[in-house]
């Protein structure tokens, strides 16, 4: 019997990987057959194949954090502890975009914890926060941040530390659009960072494509807390959440679901439907005296994500 051991896959780029054994040693890797698929964060079982490794097995998933579209599936990574999703107070950062990862991390039972960066930017921030509101409602946790690059001064707390605290000792994939701090959150937290990447891009001969890939860094020498770095998106699909899922994945409606007239209500049109009646407008959104309030603004995305499901099932 083949005498292979346990790794984990740190790296990825086409068929070539980057698997670090229990003792920290990395090398490269490829998975054996092409229906194998491998991504950051999976524990595999490998053996060495000359100066490289080949692998044979990837163990049980506790999870995995992806999108979808009618293109193609992209895997960020698995076993996962919780999600980051950093968003900016300016330039004002997509609701849809954020709602879309929030749903695809509940349906994986990912934790999910929302940074708002920028907080020096007034109004804007103030602003930002605001709208983070209904999240806050649900039970989201959102942080506050005010990222500097090393060596300038972010003008008081600038909310690492506390954050520090939060990531400390699980595997958060950082996840955000172009242009939202990422990248300086990742070299805040891991100063060798951009190092470890252009180690990886050499290894992998990915060259310039790294910013496309997922990478794993590791905060602590022990190995216990971990930053999984993934690349800026302007879309983030959902085509495989079926339209009725929905629901039962934001968890503002999903309190309500039990309660409504009908079993299989899309709570769109029905009469009797509850998540409708839990639906607040204008300044009944703002002093919120219902505690299922579901904001307006949500409620537009349900209804505009449901629709974008439907339509694609018909075809």
């Amino acid at each position: 019997m083949a005498d292979f051991q346990t790794g984990l896959v740190v790296a990825a780029h086409g068929r070539h990987c980057m698997v670090e054994s229990t003792d920290g040693e990395r090398r490269i890797c490829h998975p054996r057959g092409k229906k194998n698929p491998v991504v950051v964060g999976d524990q595999v079982q490998w053996q060495i194949t000359g100066d490289e490794g080949s692998i044979e097995r990837v163990d049980e998933r506790r999870n995995l954090f992806y999108r979808q579209d009618e293109m193609r599936t992209k895997s960020f990574a698995a076993n996962l502890d919780q999600v980051l999703v950093l968003v900016a107070a300016d330039p004002e950062f997509s609701e849809s975009q954020l709602t879309r990862a929030l749903i695809a991390a509940q349906a994986e039972r990912i934790e999910v914890l929302i940074v708002l960066n920028k907080s020096d930017l007034q109004p804007a921030f103030d602003r930002a926060w605001a709208r983070l509101d209904p999240y806050r409602r649900m039970g989201c946790t959102v942080m506050p941040l005010r990222l500097k690059a090393e060596g300038q001064d972010a003008g008081g707390d600038d909310g690492l530390d506390a954050l520090q605290q939060r990531l400390a000792g699980k595997r958060t994939l950082v996840l955000g659009p172009s242009g939202v701090g990422k990248s300086t959150l990742v070299n805040r937290l891991v100063p060798t960072a951009k190092a470890l990447t252009g180690e990886i891009s050499r290894a992998l001969n990915s060259g310039k494509h790294t910013t496309t890939s997922t990478s794993w860094y590791w905060v602590d020498a022990e190995r216990r807390t971990a930053l999984i770095d993934s690349p800026g998106f302007q879309e983030f699909g959902l085509n495989h959440i079926e339209p009725m899922q929905l629901a039962h994945l934001m968890p503002d409606l999903n309190a309500t679901l039990g309660s409504c007239r009908f079993y299989n209500c899309t709570h769109l049109h029905e009469p009797g439907c509850a998540v409708v009646a839990h639906v607040q407008t204008g300044d009944a959104e703002v002093t919120g005296g219902d505690p299922l309030a579901i904001s307006e603004n949500r409620y537009r995305l349900y209804s505009e994500l449901f629709a974008e499901l439907s339509d694609k099932r018909r075809y």
